[in-house]
């Protein structure tokens, strides 16, 4: 039978373990402090619709300061990408639009809080006029260079198409009476600290639409939206588990 002590220096070793390894879990970050992997949707809302593009990859967040409240965050160019990505729009949602294939990129971009930020999408929407994309009667392609950054795009054919972009925020954007919303929050309580994993990044940006048609048509509000999701790298999520084991083998002894 071991004597007390000897319990005692047990469970202080058992404790030490724990606590190296939750030293290796809180310094994990710290060898990559700049850069943090997320997952997450980059969407253009139209109306009552959207069309969305799913990624992720490798933020820079905060320069080289790396973790702690978010400041500033950095993207790389291909983080988001559709080829043909196609949606069909109901007849009555915005005539004569009946559907828009994407085919669009993000490009590299930072954006610091609260914004603006440029962040540019390249490429271009094809919108397809009086038919669905698969039996259109009129394509009209749309470049969307200025979304995200800003600048003015004409467009001429069987309908004419102007857009206006502007750089993208945290806070909130309106076209006339429509909104859109960017927030961030970190994980749990931590409602500021969202450039570590599980903090959540949402910046959105306008885009004014104009077109030559008569009535409700002749101006469509737009937003894009960009959402951010940090998650933890592999490296961190072994050396959690690695602690659970070392307190389920202390708690058996």
């Amino acid at each position: 039978m071991r004597s007390g002590a000897e319990r005692n220096r047990g469970r202080n070793l058992g404790w030490v373990a724990v606590m190296a390894l939750a030293g290796l879990v809180a310094g994990a970050p710290a060898a990559r402090a700049a850069t943090l992997p997320f997952t997450g949707s980059l969407s253009i809302l139209l109306g009552s619709f959207g069309i969305g593009i799913p990624g992720g990859g490798i933020a820079t967040v905060n320069g080289s300061s790396g973790f702690g409240h978010l400041d500033s965050i950095a993207i790389p160019a291909g983080a988001f990408d559709a080829q043909g990505l196609t949606v069909s729009i109901p007849t009555t949602a915005a005539f004569p639009l009946r559907g828009i294939q994407l085919t669009a990129a993000n490009a590299d971009g930072a954006f610091t809080k609260p914004g603006p930020g440029s962040i540019g999408i390249l490429g271009a929407a094809k919108l397809c006029l009086f038919g669905p994309c698969s039996g259109a009667v009129a394509n009209l392609v749309v470049p969307l260079d200025v979304v995200g950054v800003g600048g003015t795009t004409y467009v001429t054919g069987a309908v004419n198409v102007t857009v206006v972009g502007a750089p993208w925020t945290s806070g909130t954007v309106a076209i006339g009476a429509s909104t859109a919303h960017g927030f961030s929050h970190g994980p749990a309580s931590q409602t500021s600290s969202t450039a570590r994993a599980s903090g959540v990044l949402q910046l959105v940006t306008p885009i004014f639409i104009s077109t030559n048609l008569a009535g409700d048509f002749s101006a469509v509000p737009a937003f894009g939206v960009l959402n951010l999701h940090f998650v933890p790298e592999p490296a961190t999520l072994v050396l959690v588990g690695a602690g659970l084991l070392v307190t389920a083998a202390i708690g058996r002894r």
